[in-house]
């Protein structure tokens, strides 16, 4: 057995990525889609980033996306955009972001914790190497905006081995065959893009959103989180009684942007609490049949 199977082999038994399915699970036996909000690594600064892990645990939180620092994030809109920016223009790297998983997990955070990102910085990590790295840190799992599901085998063989979810992500477009190569490989859940286009807060929820998500449902039983627009605790509520998964996004990050940064932590919290008291799932059967009828 060679050194890497080895590795492997060490970090699958502590199976980072139970985490994941351990809160999906939770959420669907409260009957609740989970909340699952999305901060930048270093953005407003990398202790603030920390601070803010534990505020919207703090609030309830299920999950928790961290946006990798890239100068191109074409998925993203201006407002992730900017955090972006900001957070590489202060230097931060994706091994310091790696490090602050690590920091939290040693402090004792156990909220599932996944990376929002796009390929490049990856492979110029190494990828085997990252896998051993993030499991050993304490991560959960990888969003690549950028990845062809078609290409992702070089990415799904070290994360696996690793205990890592690759999260797929499809949008309305998508065909039925990128649906099921979706299937196929999923684990964790599926990142359902609500709209066409890139992040951003929105006033308003597709129509389209109930028979979008029935399409895919009929090809998998893995949790499908919804994300891109969300704002309001009005869009949680339609959304949950959809989608198992709720990702919000710039709207957190438009609200904290309005305050002082020594005001964030606690604002994070009162924020995310609201949202998560829209997470129930009354209607969800009725706004499902909708979908599936459409």
């Amino acid at each position: 057995m060679s050194a890497a199977t080895e590795t492997a082999e060490t970090t699958r038994v502590d199976a980072p990525a139970n985490r994941t399915s351990a809160a999906f699970a939770a959420c669907k036996a409260q009957e609740r889609a989970a909340l699952i909000p999305f901060v930048t690594g270093g953005y407003p600064t990398m202790p603030m980033t920390e601070k803010l892990l534990w505020a919207l645990a703090e609030g309830g939180a299920d999950l928790i996306e961290i946006g990798v620092p890239f100068s191109d994030p074409l998925a993203d809109g201006a407002t992730v955009q900017h955090t972006s920016q900001v957070a590489l223009d202060q230097g931060t790297t994706l091994t310091d972001c790696l490090n602050l998983v690590r920091r939290v997990r040693a402090d004792g955070f156990t909220v599932p914790l996944l990376f929002m990102g796009y390929s490049n910085p990856f492979y110029q990590y190494g990828l085997e190497r990252l896998a051993r790295d993030a499991a050993e840190a304490g991560l959960d799992g990888f969003i690549i905006a950028d990845l062809p599901i078609d290409e992702s085998e070089e990415f799904l063989e070290p994360f696996r081995a690793a205990g890592l979810d690759l999260i797929f992500m499809l949008a309305p477009t998508s065909t039925e065959a990128r649906i099921e190569a979706a299937a196929s490989r999923a684990s964790g859940f599926i990142y359902c893009v609500s709209l066409v286009g890139v992040t951003g807060a929105r006033d308003s929820l597709s129509d389209e959103l109930p028979a979008y998500l029935a399409r895919v449902r009929k090809h998998t039983d893995v949790p499908l989180a919804v994300g891109f627009g969300i704002s309001t605790p009005d869009h949680v509520r339609a959304t949950a009684a959809l989608a198992d998964g709720v990702v919000v996004a710039s709207a957190l990050i438009n609200h904290l942007d309005r305050l002082p940064h020594e005001e964030q932590p606690a604002a994070a919290t009162a924020f995310v609490r609201a949202m998560a008291a829209a997470t129930g799932k009354s209607g969800r059967t009725a706004a499902v049949a909708a979908g599936s009828e459409g």
